[in-house]
């Protein structure tokens, strides 16, 4: 007699309330140790006398390595559980922001940042796969925007935190600020999350990984939506590694605090994720996902005038249109990869990464050639043509889902 299936997590239950707490926490802790840095890149330009692309390296570095090590981190949490590779993933990366805050010279500070990216790459590819294991297929696209939305409030946390602290106390106690609460977050990460109740171990078996890997770029939709990923994050992120060296300049001549209290802006965020997210569930994502890239676009263009009113609207608009494509591109992958959920989630996490790292990185060259009309015109390129692919994505073929390659196993032999 074969057992009844357990049941997914659906939206209005206690498991659903205790596991977007859990999330909500843990993207708030990743984000916040990861962006803490962005608001003091001047800061760091100013006491190691580094260009404005050596001090974006501080979050390139890190979130370049955090690519690479989450193509490895889903099929880890194969093997050893979902929820343990998750909360050793927090708790590591808070302490290491800890250690960030006292280090000594710049080489030493990249090098933790460079520890940090691995470790935190056991938190976002693993989160992905958790919801789409684990969440009723009518709840996911609202988890996933929840989940998200921590990630808002984690990175404006974070940004908002060091930019003000740094005024009045220096910028490493604000590092060390948001380090502690790095680790409260895990904790409550630990005790909140329900145990995954669909997850089956599997053996780390790296051909296997591979062959996964491989069907994936087989479907159509797929490749597009990682593309998608890089430039999402790369003109997200390059936007709000500069905009501080432009407000702090003339004509602006605006204070670290002022400059940290911007990243308030984060909670459209917060918004914006959900409601897209829950918008796409209902109308369709490749109905959706092509106005969040139109109103970045928008945005961008507002950050090129002159008043501060209109640069602060071009930001909101450019962080509204990524949370909500974040949150319908992630929801996405995970539905149309299948069995290869938690490699797509980390590929597709590659790519987000990535985009940051390279783009982050790049956009200082422009800034320091062209200022900001050069950071909008390199912005305002990326999201053009993530425009042009999610207008292609509209006419994407019905999902097929990406199927393990047999196994000697599975070629007709029994278990």
């Amino acid at each position: 007699m074969t057992a009844e299936p357990l049941p997914a997590i659906h939206h209005g239950t206690p498991a659903f309330r205790r596991t977007n707490l859990a999330l909500f926490a843990a993207g708030f802790a990743t984000f916040g140790l990861l962006y803490c840095v962005q608001p003091l890149m001047p800061e760091f330009s100013h006491d190691y006398g580094v260009s404005e692309a050596g001090a974006a390296m501080s979050l390139s570095l890190t979130t370049g390595v955090l690519a690479f090590a989450m193509l490895f981190a889903g099929a880890l949490s194969d093997a050893w559980g979902r929820k343990s590779v998750m909360v050793v993933s927090l708790l590591s990366s808070a302490v290491l922001v800890l250690v960030t805050a006292v280090m000594p010279d710049w080489t030493a500070l990249l090098l933790v940042r460079a520890l940090l990216g691995l470790t935190l790459s056991g938190l976002p590819a693993v989160a992905m796969t958790y919801l789409g294991e684990e969440m009723h297929v009518e709840s996911i696209g609202l988890g996933m925007g929840l989940y998200i939305s921590g990630s808002a409030v984690g990175g404006m946390g974070g940004r908002l935190i060091t930019g003000v602290m740094t005024d009045f106390f220096g910028w490493r106690i604000g590092v060390a600020v948001v380090g502690v609460i790095g680790v409260l977050a895990a904790l409550i990460f630990w005790r909140a999350l329900p145990a995954s109740r669909h997850f089956v171990a599997q053996p780390l078996r790296w051909r296997t990984v591979l062959g996964r890997f491989n069907g994936m770029f087989r479907d159509r939709g797929l490749p597009w939506l990682f593309v998608e990923g890089f430039l999402l994050l790369g003109a997200f992120v390059t936007v709000y590694n500069y905009i501080g060296y432009r407000l702090l300049a003339p004509p602006y001549d605006l204070s670290q605090t002022v400059v940290g209290l911007i990243f308030g802006i984060y909670l459209v965020g917060t918004f914006s994720s959900a409601w897209m997210g829950h918008l796409a569930g209902k109308l369709g994502r490749r109905k959706v996902l092509w106005t969040a890239f139109a109103l970045m676009l928008v945005g961008v263009a507002l950050t090129m005038t002159q008043p501060l009113l209109s640069v602060m609207l071009g930001i909101v608009a450019v962080t509204f249109g990524f949370f909500g494509g974040h949150s319908i591109v992630s929801s996405w992958v995970g539905r149309r990869a299948g069995a290869a959920k938690a490699q797509a989630s980390s590929v597709y996490l590659f790519c987000y990464y990535m985009g940051s790292s390279i783009a982050g990185a790049s956009g200082g060259l422009f800034y320091a050639s062209h200022g900001w009309t050069g950071v909008a015109l390199f912005v305002g390129a990326l999201v053009l043509a993530g425009l042009l692919i999610a207008l292609r994505l509209f006419k994407l073929p019905p999902l097929v889902n990406v199927a393990t390659p047999p196994t000697p196993m599975s070629k007709g032999a029994m278990p």
